[in-house]
Protein backbone atom coordinates (compact mmCIF):
# COMPACT_ATOMS: atom_id res chain seq x y z
CA UNK A 1 0.00 0.00 0.00
CA UNK A 2 2.91 2.79 0.45
CA UNK A 3 4.96 4.34 -2.22
CA UNK A 4 8.18 4.46 -0.66
CA UNK A 5 7.61 4.77 3.31
CA UNK A 6 5.11 7.07 3.65
CA UNK A 7 1.31 5.72 4.34
CA UNK A 8 -1.16 7.27 2.10
CA UNK A 9 -5.07 5.78 3.04
CA UNK A 10 -5.19 7.87 6.15
CA UNK A 11 -8.17 6.11 7.86
CA UNK A 12 -10.27 8.24 9.97
CA UNK A 13 -11.27 7.75 14.30
CA UNK A 14 -14.56 8.91 13.62
CA UNK A 15 -16.55 7.45 10.77
CA UNK A 16 -18.94 9.98 8.97
CA UNK A 17 -22.29 9.67 7.03
CA UNK A 18 -19.98 11.05 3.82
CA UNK A 19 -17.05 12.63 2.86
CA UNK A 20 -16.41 15.22 0.44
CA UNK A 21 -14.05 15.15 -2.48
CA UNK A 22 -11.49 17.23 -0.72
CA UNK A 23 -11.53 14.95 2.21
CA UNK A 24 -11.65 11.77 0.05
CA UNK A 25 -8.51 13.41 -1.90
CA UNK A 26 -6.58 14.13 1.74
CA UNK A 27 -6.77 10.52 2.47
CA UNK A 28 -4.91 8.83 -0.03
CA UNK A 29 -2.44 12.04 -0.76
CA UNK A 30 -4.02 12.60 -4.57
CA UNK A 31 -5.96 15.12 -6.27
CA UNK A 32 -9.26 15.54 -6.49
CA UNK A 33 -9.04 15.52 -9.75
CA UNK A 34 -7.84 12.47 -9.61
CA UNK A 35 -10.63 11.20 -7.82
CA UNK A 36 -13.21 12.67 -10.48
CA UNK A 37 -11.30 10.99 -12.77
CA UNK A 38 -11.65 7.11 -11.52
CA UNK A 39 -14.98 8.07 -10.91
CA UNK A 40 -15.97 8.55 -14.20
CA UNK A 41 -13.49 5.24 -15.11
CA UNK A 42 -14.87 2.78 -12.78
CA UNK A 43 -18.79 1.88 -11.95
CA UNK A 44 -18.19 1.11 -8.43
CA UNK A 45 -17.47 4.57 -7.89
CA UNK A 46 -21.07 6.13 -7.49
CA UNK A 47 -20.86 9.18 -4.60
CA UNK A 48 -24.15 11.03 -4.45
CA UNK A 49 -24.27 14.44 -5.19
CA UNK A 50 -25.72 17.21 -2.88
CA UNK A 51 -27.90 20.16 -4.23
CA UNK A 52 -25.18 22.05 -5.61
CA UNK A 53 -23.67 18.95 -7.35
CA UNK A 54 -20.96 18.30 -4.88
CA UNK A 55 -19.94 14.88 -4.69
CA UNK A 56 -20.91 12.76 -1.19
CA UNK A 57 -18.65 9.75 -0.44
CA UNK A 58 -19.74 6.85 1.76
CA UNK A 59 -17.20 4.64 3.90
CA UNK A 60 -18.38 2.27 0.61
CA UNK A 61 -16.93 4.52 -1.72
CA UNK A 62 -13.67 5.27 0.14
CA UNK A 63 -12.88 1.45 0.60
CA UNK A 64 -13.76 0.85 -3.43
CA UNK A 65 -11.57 4.14 -4.01
CA UNK A 66 -8.45 2.64 -1.76
CA UNK A 67 -9.09 -0.97 -3.95
CA UNK A 68 -8.44 1.09 -6.92
CA UNK A 69 -5.48 3.05 -5.51
CA UNK A 70 -4.05 -0.42 -4.69
CA UNK A 71 -4.32 -1.98 -7.72
CA UNK A 72 -3.32 1.47 -9.25
CA UNK A 73 -0.72 3.27 -7.53
CA UNK A 74 0.45 0.25 -5.54
CA UNK A 75 0.59 -3.12 -7.68
CA UNK A 76 1.05 -1.11 -11.32
CA UNK A 77 -1.90 -2.07 -13.09
CA UNK A 78 -3.57 -0.10 -15.86
CA UNK A 79 -7.00 1.09 -15.30
CA UNK A 80 -8.06 -1.46 -17.84
CA UNK A 81 -6.56 -4.12 -15.93
CA UNK A 82 -7.84 -2.72 -12.11
CA UNK A 83 -11.32 -2.97 -13.76
CA UNK A 84 -10.66 -6.35 -15.29
CA UNK A 85 -9.36 -7.42 -11.51
CA UNK A 86 -12.46 -5.46 -9.64
CA UNK A 87 -15.16 -7.00 -12.36
CA UNK A 88 -13.67 -10.47 -11.77
CA UNK A 89 -12.22 -10.67 -8.39
CA UNK A 90 -13.66 -8.37 -6.25
CA UNK A 91 -13.40 -10.22 -2.66
CA UNK A 92 -10.13 -11.09 -3.86
CA UNK A 93 -8.72 -7.97 -4.26
CA UNK A 94 -10.12 -6.90 -1.29
CA UNK A 95 -8.89 -9.31 0.77
CA UNK A 96 -5.17 -8.52 -0.74
CA UNK A 97 -5.54 -4.64 -0.04
CA UNK A 98 -6.21 -5.54 3.36
CA UNK A 99 -3.20 -8.12 3.54
CA UNK A 100 -0.88 -5.28 2.10
CA UNK A 101 -2.51 -2.70 4.50
CA UNK A 102 -1.81 -4.51 7.05
CA UNK A 103 1.72 -5.16 6.39
CA UNK A 104 2.08 -2.02 5.97
CA UNK A 105 0.59 -0.86 9.86
CA UNK A 106 3.57 -4.18 11.19
CA UNK A 107 6.12 -2.08 9.10
CA UNK A 108 5.19 1.17 10.21
CA UNK A 109 5.26 -0.37 13.80
CA UNK A 110 8.95 -1.90 13.58
CA UNK A 111 9.93 1.05 12.26
CA UNK A 112 8.80 3.28 14.79
CA UNK A 113 9.92 0.24 17.33
CA UNK A 114 13.76 0.66 15.53
CA UNK A 115 13.89 4.21 15.75
CA UNK A 116 12.96 3.95 19.41
CA UNK A 117 16.00 1.30 19.91
CA UNK A 118 18.12 3.60 17.80
CA UNK A 119 17.37 6.68 19.63
CA UNK A 120 18.34 4.76 23.16
CA UNK A 121 21.58 3.34 22.29
CA UNK A 122 23.12 7.01 21.27
CA UNK A 123 22.35 7.58 25.24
Amino acid sequence: MTPGLSMPYKPHRIKKLYYSISEVAAMFDVNASLIRFWEKEFDILRPTKNKKGNRLFTQEDVENIYLIYHLVKERGFTLEGARNQLGQNYDEVQRRAQVSQSLSRIRGFLEEIDRILAGEGKQ
